[in-house]
């Protein structure tokens, strides 16, 4: 569903557009009880059976847009309750960063298969000839299936000549590589936070908008307004998401425009963990492990240690992208406040770890970004270019595209060692990740540079992206391409990166 305009889309864009307005009309938290009247306007529902349970979902929507946890509904509470702690510029997010409002979900079947209405009542009968249980039977005049018997092996559905049965599968829980969700005692899909890392694909997947991801809209515009030196620190798949007339020169102009000091690329810093990458690969494989897993997506290296924490060890100790570029900042502007700006739901955990919550001060998906440029009523048409973003290399903003960080950490060092083969393996997407590090772990790639990225299609394809995917991987190519320089050895920063560790 993503990067397709939807009531989903506009409620969450209302959502983060009311916040913003709110905090840069003053900061007043206790506006925050008028919101869901704004965000749901009216007096008739529009896509539920009541206005007030839209208001009420509305609320909760707010509440995490502002990093707040959801209200229980066994006991009465105000929508503002918390905020008074909440609503300050050093207020860090507390977990479960994703969560589910119970009275959004809509309970949808969890894996079964179904007879339509395309059953033919044919003569062969093919559905019921081949389930291993007898589950299929005419009643009616139409093939049905005793749902007590189906074992769910999708037999009948393989046979049937019309296409007539289909496989219902919880659209939050097909997506979640991590079998994280499953189901309350009302069928309502449920999160197990042991499980989740995060990746926020059960948000982009729920198609009735139930799954919410906690901001920090509300704390990064008070941090501008009290005067903090803010700057941004913007991933490369940044290229694109706001418009066809959000080039990067007009991108900066409406990001000093919200009140930003200074926009930097990331690619700066996917540059530094390129050139460190390849330094730990020709170091460590295969001298001291087998194989090098790759350190940039927060939610793959959740999943190892989560999955296969006997394998931590080779993941590379190299620091990600978005906290080299975070310390170049910290580095040349001290006292500085640091807003990475990005596609990725699971950089917002990365950023709350011990050790880098003094280099990340805050953390701001593309989606949240959008409602910010809403409520400041900024136009991409007609606002002037300024300072186009050159610091970063085409193989830094590569990173953004699966086989981006492999790519580029081959390219490296192959440039250094011509004659050197450096075999890759990669898995977008955390189910095909399972399954490279289950290969890997049983030696199956010795010798290896694993790359494995959360979201099918790498980071383009975010949580917290507003472009399709196959759009945003062919724009970010383009910018890749308008790069003044290619090789991460050519990057101004090449020296910093022992001074940053």
């Amino acid at each position: 569903m993503r990067g397709i305009p939807s009531l989903i889309t506009d409620i969450r864009k209302k959502v983060f557009t009311e916040v913003a307005r709110m905090a840069y009309n003053g900061g007043d938290y206790t506006q925050a009880e008028d919101l869901p009247f704004k965000i749901v306007p009216g007096d008739q529902p529009l896509h539920r059976e009541s206005i007030f349970l839209e208001r009420a979902i509305a609320g909760e929507r707010v509440r995490l847009a502002m990093g707040l946890s959801i209200r229980p509904i066994q006991t009465r509470s105000l929508m503002t309750e918390g905020m008074d702690a909440a609503a300050i510029a050093e207020q860090y997010y507390e977990p479960p960063l994703i969560n589910i409002i119970p009275y959004a979900c809509h309970a949808c079947p969890t894996n079964q298969y179904r007879v339509t209405e395309s059953c033919q009542n044919c003569l062969a009968a093919s559905c019921q000839k081949v389930c291993p249980k007898g589950a299929v039977s005419f009643v009616n005049g139409k093939s049905h299936i005793d749902p007590d018997k189906c074992i769910r092996c999708g037999k009948c559905a393989k046979a049937c000549s019309y296409n007539a049965i289909i496989h219902l599968e919880r659209p939050c829980q097909a997506a979640c590589g991590m079998d994280a969700i499953g189901s309350d005692e009302h069928g309502r899909a449920v999160i197990h936070q042991d499980k989740c890392v995060a990746c926020g694909q059960c948000l982009v997947s729920c198609p009735f908008g139930a799954i919410v991801d906690k901001g920090q809209i509300f704390q990064v515009i008070q941090s501008i307004r009290k005067g903090d030196k803010v700057i941004a620190i913007v991933a490369p798949a940044f290229i694109g998401q706001f418009g066809k007339h959000s080039t990067p020169g007009k991108f900066v102009s409406a990001m000093k425009a919200l009140g930003f000091a200074r926009v930097v690329e990331v690619a700066v810093g996917a540059d530094l963990c390129t050139i460190e990458e390849a330094k730990d690969f020709l170091e460590k494989v295969p001298a001291q492990q087998d194989y090098m897993a790759t350190s940039c997506c927060p939610a793959w290296h959740s999943m190892i240690e989560k999955l296969y924490p006997g394998e931590m060890k080779k993941i590379s100790m190299t620091l990600t992208p978005m906290v080299f570029t975070a310390r170049l900042m910290k580095k040349e502007y001290p006292g500085c406040k640091v807003v990475f700006v990005g596609p990725c739901a699971a950089k917002k955990l990365e950023a709350i770890r011990a050790d880098i919550r003094s280099d990340v001060d805050f953390v701001l998906t593309f989606e949240e970004l959008q409602g910010m440029f809403e409520a400041k009523e900024i136009d991409f048409e007609t606002i002037p270019e300024e300072d186009v973003l050159n610091e970063g290399t085409a193989a830094g903003r590569g990173f953004a595209v699966s086989g981006g960080v492999a790519g580029a950490v081959t390219e490296l060092i192959q440039q250094e060692h011509p004659d050197m083969e450096v075999k890759t393996a990669r898995a977008e997407g955390l189910r095909d990740c399972r399954k490279l590090m289950t290969l890997a772990k049983a030696g199956k790639y010795k010798g290896y540079l694993l790359e494995g990225m959360a979201c099918p299609g790498g980071c383009v394809a975010g949580a917290g992206t507003l472009l399709p995917v196959d759009l945003a991987a062919k724009v970010v190519g383009k910018y890749q391409s308008e790069a003044d320089t290619a090789s991460p050895l050519d990057s101004p920063y090449r020296e910093e990166s022992e001074y940053l560790d």
